[in-house]
């Protein structure tokens, strides 16, 4: 190639050169300070997409085991309620005994139906009970999504206190048989029984969740977590380049001068 003056093509390569080492280099800072391998939607726009909906998902998870949480909790606090309406029907049903005793005066008899009728009222309450407004107790059940996506989903029973205890409630302690106290002691413990396992299947679903969500999470991350070693490394060898680049402009830019010497 002949000397000229007014086109350095050396000059030119090595600009587009320093130029593609510095957008690289530019690439991989920008990486390596955000944490991520998508800087832009040009890095990787199938990628991007992919991540989007993986982190949709990932917030979906969340949720999902927040509500699953909150369902234990109000299955925890409804045991809580029948634990203690069968201590009410014990006391009850030893009331009964007592009341039962011939030795026992008329006034001790009283005082005994008094008791009985504040336990009656004790149970009304505790079947009117509430967890943030909504009923602890009733005949319906309460659907519990156990999965991001709402595929899957689960019954808490609504145990029907009310029911369980009309019995009791209605009737008076001269009345009522050790049987009906019983019966109604039973019905309580099927309630309890029913609860439990709720919140072991709520246990196990909650579970499932965090396992769920653990892979859902290291799926995003291989499509946008940057590799710090290997982006280390492609800075290193940019920031070479750049240089290098750097350089060869100027040794080109210099090359021209040559020129100069022939016309003096």
């Amino acid at each position: 190639m002949g000397l000229v003056i007014n086109t350095n093509t050396s000059a030119s390569v090595a600009s587009m050169n320093l130029n593609a080492n510095n957008s690289m280099l530019q690439k991989s800072l920008a990486r390596l300070s955000s944490g991520s391998k998508i800087v832009t939607p040009a890095d990787d726009a199938g990628g991007l997409a992919v991540s989007m909906k993986l982190e949709a998902a990932l917030k979906r998870t969340d949720a999902v085991a927040t509500n699953v949480a909150n369902a234990t909790s109000f299955l925890q606090t409804q045991d809580g309620a029948l634990k203690t309406a069968g201590k009410v029907l014990e006391r009850i049903s030893e009331l009964k005994t007592l009341h039962g005793d011939a030795t026992k005066s008329t006034t001790d008899k009283a005082n005994y139906v008094t008791e009985f009728t504040a336990l009656q009222s004790e149970l009304t309450n505790l079947a009117s009970n509430t967890f943030n407004t909504v009923a602890l107790f009733g005949s319906g059940t309460l659907s519990v999504a156990t999965s991001e996506d709402g595929a899957q989903s689960l019954n808490i029973t609504q145990s029907n206190l009310t029911s369980n205890v009309a019995s009791i409630t209605g009737g008076t302690l001269a009345a009522l048989s050790t049987a009906t106290i019983t019966t109604a002691l039973e019905a309580v413990a099927t309630s309890r029984a029913q609860n439990g396992a709720e919140q072991s299947r709520l246990g196990f679903s909650g579970s499932m969740l965090a396992i769920n969500r653990t892979n859902i999470e290291a799926a995003n991350s291989r499509i946008v977590d940057v590799d710090v070693a290997y982006e280390s490394t492609k800075l290193a060898r940019n920031n070479i380049l750049v240089q290098s680049s750097t350089a060869m402009l100027a040794q080109a830019n210099a090359a021209t001068q040559s020129a100069l010497r022939l016309l003096q």
